[in-house]
């Protein structure tokens, strides 16, 4: 068992990464379904939820079937942070956590997400005035550092740990890397081996299979991992690798089926939760993993990344199974989807 302060969590917990754009409900409630143990909303500018802006308070929104839930916050000033830190405990989730992790440059160039890990004292004392202000366990996420000179995670994580969070989760890469390269976990390692560290350890970055899963958890050691691009229109991803991490075997994927049932119910839950246009809009970043495997599906996908009604949109999903129906579909790599603009830390 990982414990985060009371929040008792399964041996080798599989987490879903708080991700701009697709942390959202409808996307939480398949993850959900398919084992993630762990989620967290997209996350949400503290400056927005003191403003009351519609967008960043809608984020707030958790359902009793996601917990355990966190939310996520963002931003450079002390103030704004233990404001919205305060504002978040009216909505219960069971965590807080705050973004030291995005990125992009609307984020980090202004002081908030990956920028303060220029500045380490400011990020213990934004942590700090979070910690205070709220009777929620404070998780932290974050990279290795702003670059390859000044790669400080080690010291980000004792001192983190000083001022009072539950539960670090490191992305092996730095801001500058964005997600290009490959994700170095030697330093996630070096953090969980630290007989200083005492709070559970969660890693981030590349895994985008049940093998690589496996294999990273036992070199590494970390507590649990946590999984990102690879759940974009697979949350399949935290079923097999429970699954082959229990037995050493491959789970079979997802029929034809299946595929196209949770991606009618992601979609439903979408318009339903952000209505028809945007609902629908915002779905079709998920078709292409939905569907991978399929042949010719091009002209099929084509379809449903032009269409704007809901029960359009379910026809043609009716109509792609009918076609394929009886094709065995073979397992494919998991494309990460790079982003670039988008910010899932």
């Amino acid at each position: 068992m990982v414990k985060i302060d009371t929040i008792e969590l399964p041996d080798s917990p599989l987490l879903l990464a708080p991700m701009e754009d697709v942390s959202d409900p409808p996307f939480r409630a398949v993850c959900k379904d398919q084992g993630a143990d762990l989620m967290y909303t997209e996350f949400i500018s503290s400056e927005g939820l003191i403003r009351d802006a519609i967008k960043s308070r809608k984020k707030l929104d958790i359902f009793d079937y996601e917990r355990p839930v966190g939310i996520q916050i963002f931003g450079g000033d002390e103030d704004s942070l233990a404001m919205a830190a305060k504002i978040v405990d009216v909505t219960n989730p069971d965590l807080l956590d705050i973004n030291f992790g995005c990125p992009v440059k609307k984020v980090a160039l202004k002081g908030a997400g990956a920028g303060v890990l220029k500045d380490v004292d400011l990020m213990v004392r934004l942590t700090d005035a979070v910690v205070k202000a709220t009777k929620l366990p404070v998780t932290v996420k974050t990279r290795l550092g702003w670059d390859d000179n000044t790669k400080n995670i080690e010291e980000v994580a004792e001192r983190l740990q000083d001022v009072g969070i539950k539960a670090l989760a490191i992305h092996g890469r730095t801001r500058s890397q964005m997600y290009k390269g490959e994700a170095d976990w030697t330093l996630i390692e070096k953090v969980k081996n630290n007989p200083r560290i005492q709070i559970p350890i969660f890693g981030n970055g590349d895994i985008d299979s049940p093998q690589k899963a496996k294999l990273y958890k036992q070199r590494y050691g970390v507590d649990g991992i946590m999984i990102g691009r690879a759940a974009i229109g697979y949350p399949w991803i935290f079923r097999e690798i429970k699954h082959f991490v229990q037995t050493g075997e491959e789970l079979a994927p997802p029929t034809l089926e299946e595929r196209v049932e949770v991606c009618k119910k992601h979609l439903i839950k979408s318009v339903e939760w952000k209505g028809p246009i945007v609902g629908i809009f915002e779905m079709r970043r998920h078709y292409a993993n939905y569907l991978r495997g399929l042949p010719n599906i091009k002209e099929f996908r084509g379809r449903l990344v032009t269409l704007m009604e809901t029960e359009e949109v379910i026809e043609v999903l009716d109509e792609l199974y009918n076609y394929y129906k009886g094709f065995e579909i073979e397992r494919t790599p998991i494309e990460l989807i790079n982003y670039h603009e988008k910010c899932p830390v």
